[in-house]
């Protein structure tokens, strides 16, 4: 069995007599042996400083004692003062240390009486008040993030409660008298933090509490629910939401068929809007995912979500039509043909617009969709739709667009286009060119009467003063 270390929990002659205070049998003589030569024998003259050693405790002790260690680890520390407690920090961390390697090989340590100490622990521990942002103009994609001051023992705490949740001896019945909907909303909160670091084991944390915890998965997914519309519609901040779209790809990848309702609503009252905000590249990839991951559990979402997307399209960030169009392309992959027919006309309008415009980058990554294998049979089967849409923008920018690169893949694409359906493309050029020529008869037309209205104008002024008019 393993053997369990006493040694951390020795910070003073006090600390150790508290700590004996609780164990009982030999382990008193054990203790009271090892504080005599750890604090009184150095300090006879003559006896060198550094004490021998700390022995261990039996196996049959090592339960109180984890409890013990649990008890003194609800000790928080200021580490903002970096002077103070120096020591005392340094026996807590090494106390936390031994309660990982501990719940990571030890059996049997996990008594009833353990939950509540270990929630208790973590508690003190990662509940907190976290620190506003040290300016409101911080930029998360430009400012380097404000890291905890006290991440020597919160990662530990963290380490320690994850080996705790995925111990073989853990039980959920027992547990979730403890961890209940206040500490999952607690930890909710926390996401809120501004280190990547902490966030990344909340991720990990929440992910094991949704998965042991069946009685907390709705409360769960309400909860997240309403942190994302309060992002949405009140603040426009919130740290986590990439960690807690990342946790819910791997929650809807889960979901049971056919979807409820609650599930579709979640995709296109909150999901959808996430779009909306301003911060949108911060989590765009695991929002993107998210959706994906909802049209491969059900395809008729294909068209709301599509009309969603187009219905908050970017109109002055061509950053975020870029990742319209990459998400789009996401879906695209996955949209079944029956739903393609569904949307193609209001999407390809879209597409068209993109192709037109003057930032490169949005033209090039719209006019990339024609590299794709599985949109290009889609658009072959459906090219009587989609050609008269695209086909005015694609003439017309390879005749006119600033960015020689733009104009050699448009030229690219009216060639696939012309391989699909040759009659069709023929019948489009010539109605193009019929009504350019159409237009620009109207245009010289249109001009000269402008020229006779001034010349009019001019007579009159004559007529009147005997002025020119200027």
């Amino acid at each position: 069995a393993r053997r369990f270390s006493i040694g951390s929990l020795g910070s003073s002659v006090v600390g150790c007599a508290v700590f004996v205070s609780g164990i009982t049998g030999s382990s008193v003589i054990i203790a009271a042996v090892w504080m005599f030569l750890t604090f009184l024998l150095p300090s006879f003259p003559g006896i060198p400083p550094s004490p021998p050693p700390p022995p261990d405790v039996p196996a049959p002790e090592q339960p109180e004692l984890f409890l013990k260690k649990l008890q003194q680890c609800c000790t928080v520390f200021d580490f903002m003062d970096t002077l103070s407690d120096l020591k005392m920090k340094e026996y807590k961390r090494s106390t936390l240390n031994e309660l990982v390697d501990y719940v990571t090989v030890s059996r049997g340590y996990l008594t009833e009486q353990a939950y509540p100490e270990v929630v208790k622990m973590v508690s003190h521990n990662i509940f907190r008040t976290l620190p506003p942002s040290d300016s409101n103009e911080f930029d998360p994609e430009e400012d380097e993030p404000t890291l905890e001051a006290s991440w020597p023992h919160l990662q530990l705490v963290y380490e320690f409660f994850i080996r705790f949740l995925e111990s073989q001896e853990f039980q959920p019945s027992i547990a979730k008298k403890y961890i209940d909907q206040k500490f999952v909303l607690q930890l909710l909160e926390l996401f809120d933090s501004e280190d990547p670091r902490e966030r990344d084991y909340l991720k990990t944390v929440l992910h094991r509490i949704y998965g042991k915890f069946l009685g907390l998965r709705a409360f769960i997914r309400k909860q997240i629910n309403n942190i994302f519309l309060r992002f949405v519609y009140e603040t426009e901040h919130f740290n986590g939401v990439a960690e807690l779209l990342e946790i819910l790809g791997s929650i809807i990848n889960g979901f049971a068929l056919p979807l409820k309702a609650e599930h579709k609503q979640f995709l296109v009252k909150v999901l959808i809007p996430l779009h909306t905000v301003r911060s949108l590249s911060l989590f765009h990839a695991q929002l993107a995912y998210c959706i994906v991951q909802f049209l491969e559990k059900d395809p008729t979402l294909t068209e709301p979500v599509i009309r969603g997307l187009l219905k908050f399209w970017p109109k002055t960030c061509s950053q975020k039509e870029v990742m319209f169009l990459g998400e789009l392309e996401e879906i695209l992959d996955v949209i079944e043909p029956t739903q393609f027919v569904k949307i193609q006309e209001p999407l390809f309008k879209q597409i068209s617009r993109c192709v037109s415009s003057p930032h490169f980058q949005v033209a090039e990554r719209a006019l990339y969709y024609w590299n794709n294998e599985y949109i290009m049979s889609l658009i072959e089967e459906n090219s009587s739709v989609i050609l008269p849409i695209m086909f005015a923008s694609l003439y017309r920018i390879s005749k006119e667009h600033w960015n020689p690169a733009i104009v050699a893949l448009v030229y690219n694409v009216l060639k696939a286009f012309m391989e699909m359906n040759s009659t069709l493309f023929d019948e489009l050029t010539a109605t193009y060119k019929s009504d350019r020529q159409r237009e620009k008869k109207k245009e010289k037309e249109r001009e000269e009467l402008w020229k006779k209205l001034e010349d009019l104008e001019l007579k009159r002024g004559l007529r009147s003063d005997g002025i020119i008019p200027t």
